[in-house]
């Protein structure tokens, strides 16, 4: 819970003298941080999971009837819930609170006036009509790390919704993704979304360090496009630093070569070739020895340069052989490569190279991927399955005390 006094972390008190409990014991490095997430679809609950399976005591308020727009989106569905859902709310508890009634939105400003972190993600200007802006509850609570997440930020873009296509469209994304002369394409999977969360989570770790010392709070501010900007990394870097608008190469790398898709006997094999040894040792593994001594490959600026007549050179030798067969001799020496495997494949690799990326379905649910840190002294820990609709309503309200449990039962609707 909240610092109240710097390098003092203390429990605030509820009503009745106690602390919001009511979640699943952990030993989890984050383990008593209860966290009220307002956060909806992608971006909030991806970081709030991976919160949750560190330890934190996830509170997701959901409207009542419908609850997180996810929660609808299928197929494909897994015992009756939408995969989509499943995938990004495990460990956490459901509340189901109209934040237009006001019993309801009383137990709501309840429960974060105890959090150690409120998440949301709603259009800016929404948390102020409830009265549950930033400034309106650190009063209340000044140890509350306050973390939104928009699309554009609360300025001028807080009239534009924030969608992850619409951000990969607007912030450049899709401009170097696809093929050359393409309409441009996104990403298979909504990775400005996973990418913010990512930024979000960093964000508030950062915010909860600088209580421990401080017992201060802080507002954590996260956006779609400026996620996706700094995620752009070297394209950005480009731009800004020598004034290049790069473009879409399909599976080319603007900077490296040979790093891209060739065609070998039986199926596509992956090249990422990064300095001149690797490219030495490939070039012996061809049989064409030569080619790494020929003056327009002798460098990786000579190869980029002349990228059409190195791959006209290896697309031959390559095409000799089966993409497994050239996986196992040139991982041998160290050049990386690899077939292009669908999800079903690359799930077998990691189970192969021992990640264990799958969560066991009795500890979460099914279908669960596994948290991708590994930590030795606080594991991450799969507790609870993805919740229900307002499973945890009640015993969360009991919690908070009569002063709220007394809300009108109508409210009480999943």
């Amino acid at each position: 819970m909240r610092a109240d006094q710097p390098g003092t972390p203390e429990a605030p008190a509820t009503p009745e003298g106690g602390a919001l409990s009511g979640g699943p014991l952990s030993g989890g490095a984050l383990s008593g941080i209860v966290v009220a997430d307002f956060g909806r679809v992608l971006a909030g609950p991806y970081m709030t999971m991976l919160l949750a399976d560190l330890g934190a005591d996830v509170i997701k308020i959901e409207r009542p009837g419908s609850g997180d727009d996810t929660r609808a989106w299928g197929p494909p569905f897994a015992a009756g819930e939408a995969t989509y859902f499943l995938g990004v709310n495990r460990n956490k508890r459901s509340v189901a609170l109209d934040l237009t009634d006001p019993g309801d939105l009383a137990a709501a400003r309840a429960i974060v006036h105890r959090a150690d972190v409120l998440v949301e993600n709603f259009r800016p200007g929404t948390m102020e009509k409830l009265g549950l802006a930033y400034e309106d509850v650190r009063a209340a609570n000044p140890g509350l790390v306050y973390c939104s997440v928009t699309g554009f930020g609360t300025a001028e873009g807080a009239r534009l919704p924030g969608y992850d296509l619409l951000v990969q469209a607007m912030g450049g994304l899709m401009s170097v993704t696809g093929e050359p002369g393409g309409q441009g394409t996104k990403a298979g999977v909504a990775l400005v979304d996973v990418i913010t969360g990512l930024h979000a989570g960093l964000g508030i770790l950062a915010a909860l360090r600088h209580r421990e010392r401080t017992g201060e709070g802080q507002r954590v501010e996260v956006s779609l496009l400026g996620s996706l900007l700094s995620a752009l990394t070297n394209q950005a870097s480009a731009h800004l630093g020598a004034g290049v608008v790069p473009r879409a190469m399909g599976n080319r790398h603007p900077s490296i070569a040979p790093y891209e898709v060739f065609e070998a006997q039986d199926r596509p094999l992956v090249l990422a070739v990064g300095n001149d040894r690797q490219f030495r040792a490939l070039c012996e593994r061809l049989g064409r020895p030569g080619l790494a001594d020929d003056p327009r490959f002798v460098t990786n600026t000579a190869r980029v340069a002349h990228r059409d007549e190195l791959v006209a050179a290896l697309a031959g030798p390559l095409a000799a052989r089966t993409a497994d067969s050239w996986f196992e001799e040139l991982t041998a020496v160290g050049v990386p490569c690899g077939p292009i495997n669908d999800l079903a494949a690359a799930f077998d690799l990691a189970d192969r190279l021992g990640l264990a990326p799958r969560v066991p379905e009795s500890a979460a649910g099914p279908g669960q991927v596994a948290h991708p840190i590994r930590l030795d002294a606080t594991p991450p820990a799969y507790r609870t399955a993805p919740p229900r609709l307002g499973e945890h309503t009640e015993d969360l309200l009991a919690e908070l005390g009569p002063a709220v449990h007394g809300r009108s039962a109508a409210n009480d609707r999943a």
